[in-house]
């Protein structure tokens, strides 16, 4: 049984635990103990994968499992990493911890909420260690369907619109993944041999470049959907402004993630001929949604609608990244998606925060919280500067490494769209410094809120374990930007292959 296995024997345990619990209590400390075990896993995944690799190991796939599931269509239980999953794992696992803490003060059925929270984790950790597209699409469905449950019940607001709208529009992109992964496997033997959905073995097929033309714009846009990518984007807000504290961390600190992760994994690794030729459309769509989600958080005042459009505007640049097809910049699309799982986790976790003290998300009513909730104020400071790119935190590492990669092409085209995506780092500092000027500073606008109190013991678990992670990724990044480079070969393989004219 390969170490990878444990990413779902545990949160399953996890949740049969929970079932079993009697009291509200033991619900909680059973999720904490449970994604504690999960997120030590994780770390011990990064220190063998990053130990195996400095043994020499140049493996395409680390830790593989391969158990028959199916044999009349050839689907297998098929595991394995690389950096770039390694990575994703170790984003899912910090923030499910994170996550648990800040739904510590969940009172309406506390067992339900657990278990959908932990079965939607369970679908994500699936969906990034799986190399069978059969397999991994089940697990993707498994990460989006609980969204529906813990936005409907527990959420506020519109919730049932937004549950309903996030649900619906996430399976039209289900559907267009679902005929994309079926038109692969159709065509994964060309020259004979079993059909497979092995993702590894069609990788190293020549599928007919009339195939892939076809199959390509069902694949990103199906992914794209959930990568919040625009025109597409529009569930996203609704949802993130109606979920739950920790389904929004959730949600657009993970969730969110796979949509980008598939169109890397996926669309561009298996049809890097189309993407090449095609790519520019989708470079284009992304190029608008950096500075829409952007201009977007600027006119809002509720702040979960800032946060959500501002990561469309970040989702969006990930998409960008992959999308210039060179290694620098795909480096930093993986990277960015890392940076922005934790930082926008923790947005979301600090809103939810504020929102249970003031009964207000409008930033409008709020002013001079930074006198009565000095913890929460500053960790939202270190959030915003994060955000808007400051040295020393994540963001500034993974944005910085996507334009410096998207300017080495040199043709007008990308060298316009990187500037026009650039210009986005401005428009997000005029949100971030605005939000924190009206919601922390001057005087405190309502009487009520001179009696609020600062973060209780469990909200301080949250937001330091997320802190922590910005900081560690902005002040030594090179062990993860490593990690990243050495999965990304195979695919920069591919992509030569495709169009040598490309930069490496």
């Amino acid at each position: 049984m390969s170490i990878l296995t444990l990413f779902i024997i545990i949160p399953v345990l996890t949740v049969i635990g929970i079932l079993l619990c009697k009291t509200h209590m033991q619900v909680k400390w059973v999720a904490v103990v449970g994604m504690s075990l999960q997120l030590i896993s994780a770390i011990a995944l990064i220190l063998l994968y990053l130990a195996e690799r400095r043994a020499g190991n140049m493996a395409e796939i680390l830790f593989m499992q391969d158990n028959v599931w199916y044999q009349t269509l050839n689907i297998h239980f098929l595991i394995g990493v690389d950096g770039v999953s390694v990575a994703m794992i170790g984003l899912t696992s910090l923030v499910v911890f994170a996550g648990i803490f800040a739904s510590w003060d969940i009172v309406d059925l506390p067992r339900e909420f657990f278990t959908s929270l932990i079965l939607l984790a369970t679908g994500v950790f699936g969906f990034f260690i799986c190399l069978d597209l059969f397999t991994m699409f089940l697990f993707y469905e498994l990460a989006v369907i609980p969204m529906y449950l813990l936005i409907g019940i527990w959420g506020s607001g519109p919730r049932h619109y937004s549950a309903m709208k996030l649900t619906l529009m996430l399976m039209g992109g289900s559907a267009l993944i679902l005929l994309g992964i079926i038109g692969i496997y159709f065509n994964s033997a060309p020259n004979g041999g079993p059909l497979t959905f092995d993702l590894i073995k069609i990788s190293k097929e020549h599928l007919p470049i009339n195939v892939q033309l076809f199959l390509f714009p069902f694949l990103f846009v199906g992914f794209g959907v959930l990568g919040a990518m625009f025109p597409f984007h529009t569930w996203s807000p609704d949802g993130h402004a109606s979920a739950p504290t920790a389904v929004s961390m959730l949600h657009a600190g993970v969730l969110m993630k796979l949509g980008g992760y598939g169109c890397y994994r996926v669309a561009v690794f298996l049809l890097p001929e189309a993407a090449h030729q095609l790519g520019w459309i989708f470079l284009i769509l992304a190029t608008i949604g950096v500075i829409y989600g952007a201009l977007g958080a600027v006119w809002q005042k509720d702040l979960k609608y800032i946060n959500a459009y501002s990561s469309v505007s970040h989702c969006a640049l990930v998409l960008f990244a992959i999308l210039m097809f060179n290694q620098t910049a795909m480096n930093g699309a993986i990277m960015q998606m890392i940076s922005h799982g934790i930082m926008t986790a923790l947005f979301f976790a600090l809103i939810g925060m504020i929102y249970g003290r003031t009964h207000t998300r409008f930033i409008n009513e709020m002013g001079g919280l930074m006198k009565v909730m000095p913890f929460l104020a500053v960790a939202y400071v270190i959030a915003g500067l994060a955000s808007l790119g400051l040295p020393g935190f994540s963001g500034f590492v993974a944005e910085m490494t996507i334009f410096v990669g998207a300017f080495q092409n040199a043709d007008v085209f990308h060298r316009v769209a990187t500037i026009i995506a650039a210009s986005s780092i401005v428009v997000t500092a005029v949100y971030v410094l605005r939000v924190v000027g009206v919601l922390l500073l001057g005087k405190i606008k309502n009487e009520h809120f001179e009696t609020i109190t600062d973060a209780k013991w469990f909200d301080k678990i949250s937001v330091v374990t997320l802190i922590f992670g910005i900081t560690l990724i902005g002040v030594a990044p090179l062990w993860l930007s490593d990690m990243i480079t050495q999965g990304l070969g195979p695919i920069m393989h591919k992509l030569l292959a495709a169009a040598p004219g490309i930069i490496n």
